[in-house]
């Protein structure tokens, strides 16, 4: 079981733009082989959309005169637009590239003139047309190109067996023919095929990044567009992750209340009663006064241990003055297991980053203790390019999760103010994995 709080960037796998371009990885891509089979049979598609645009598009401007052509024009204009869409979801299947909607935003309410006016203005739209047009060409090109290739390819690779079945095959070069009379023979063709393959799969890989960035250029989002869908995501996460922190506070404020007034609360009014009732035998029954103030001085002293603790939980003095190594080792000693600490930091990171871990592994640490069941954990803390990161690792029973109010939950929430992530991998049997990605800078 994997959990994961926040976010540490975005990954596209199986993209014909990100993957590799060495032969054996192009051959194990899902990428390749859908890339090659959406070129050979997308032919069809652009021829129906060509002629479907050029007659349509021709016998409504055509009938513009006698009306009936504005409503074609209108009903047409959606048309291409549903095809576009359309478009750029076979693109994102068949290459593993996602192309944003470029389209701004409708109106709300039904009237469906304010809809087409604002359809009409919008520059996307007629992009999606250009594209359109332009895709039987490339669509045919792509075609040619898929046969051509895959079955030269295939031919070559299969002699031995075409030569098997017909007792012979004959091959013909630009320079001459060859004859293979079985199988044998025929194997140096096979060898043949396999270059073919190479050039095959380079060209697939070529072909499908070319039209993945011309649907990019045409079907999605320009320039401007992206920033301000970037600007637009990023002030949305950071709206949240504010929040979040908003609520991690007021939780820990509710925990400190709880904890002044159930704990260092209670003992304080009992050595009050203590010293009163003191007070009151002093004169009469010494020997009870001076129990009643030994009882005293312990409540007292059990209150400024609470006291301390909830300080330490507060922000400890140690992360301040002597930062997080110490800091870790001192929560590894309070330990009921065996925990080894490996702290890796060239520079001592922000203080907000130090508390945040901190933390993390103190209530990890906590939660080895009360339910993992484990007989030995491991902290490490160590810097990834800009982020630090720490991770609690333990050989219990597993199953844990950062589930909402629990304590992982609001470390978690606490992390995303910083724009930090937290990561729960638990699964049923252990071992738990507590990981924690902060950036050091936000």
């Amino acid at each position: 079981m994997g959990e994961v709080v926040g976010r540490r960037g975005r990954s596209l796998r199986g993209s014909v733009l990100r993957g590799s371009w060495r032969p054996l990885p192009m051959v194990r891509s899902a990428a390749t082989w859908r890339s090659a089979l959406f070129m050979a049979v997308h032919a069809p598609y652009g021829f129906a959309c060509f002629v479907a645009l050029v007659v349509g598009v021709a016998f409504s401007a055509a009938t513009v005169i006698v009306w009936i052509g504005i409503p074609l024009l209108a009903l047409m204009m959606v048309g291409w637009r549903l095809a576009a869409v359309l478009e750029r979801r076979m693109i994102g299947l068949a290459f593993g590239v996602d192309v944003p909607s470029p389209y701004r935003a409708l109106p709300p309410g039904r009237n469906p003139f304010r809809k087409l006016r604002v359809m009409g203005a919008d520059p996307a739209t007629w992009k999606d047309l250009l594209y359109l047009l332009l895709l039987l060409p490339l669509a045919m090109a792509e075609l040619v190109a898929m046969v051509a290739a895959w079955g030269v390819t295939g031919t070559f690779l299969g002699l031995p067996l075409i030569a098997g079945v017909r007792g012979g095959v004959e091959v013909d070069f630009w320079f001459g023919s060859v004859w293979a009379a079985d199988p044998l023979t025929a194997l140096p063709g096979t060898v043949v095929g396999l270059f073919l393959l190479l050039g095959a799969l380079y060209l697939t890989r070529s072909l499908a990044a070319a039209h993945a960035l011309y649907a990019r250029l045409l079907l999605g989002t320009s320039r401007a567009q992206a920033e301000n869908r970037e600007l637009r995501e990023r002030t949305a996460h950071l709206q949240a992750s504010r929040a979040r922190g908003v609520d991690a506070v007021e939780f820990e404020r509710r925990r400190i209340e709880r904890d002044l007034h159930d704990g260092a609360q209670q003992r304080l009014l009992a050595v009050a009663m203590d010293i009163g009732r003191a007070r009151a035998k002093l004169d009469d029954d010494p020997e009870g006064a001076r129990a009643l103030i030994e009882q005293a001085h312990a409540g007292t002293k059990e209150a400024i241990t609470e006291l301390r603790d909830l300080a330490r939980g507060i922000y400890p003095a140690i992360l301040t003055d002597r930062g997080l190594d110490p800091a870790l080792s001192g929560l590894a000693a309070r330990a009921p297991v065996p925990v080894e600490v490996a702290v890796d930091l060239p520079d001592r990171p922000p203080a907000a980053v130090e508390s945040i871990a901190y933390f993390i592994v103190a209530e990890a640490l906590a939660n080895v203790a009360k339910y993992a069941r484990a007989t030995s954990a491991s902290v490490r803390a160590f810097q990834d390019g800009p982020w630090i990161v720490v991770e609690i690792v333990d050989n219990g029973v597993g199953g844990a999760a950062a589930s909402p109010g629990g304590g992982l939950a609001g470390l978690a929430d606490r992390a995303a103010t910083i724009d930090g992530i937290v990561i729960v991998d638990s699964p049923p049997g252990g071992p738990t994995i507590v990981r924690a990605d902060l950036p050091c800078s936000w």
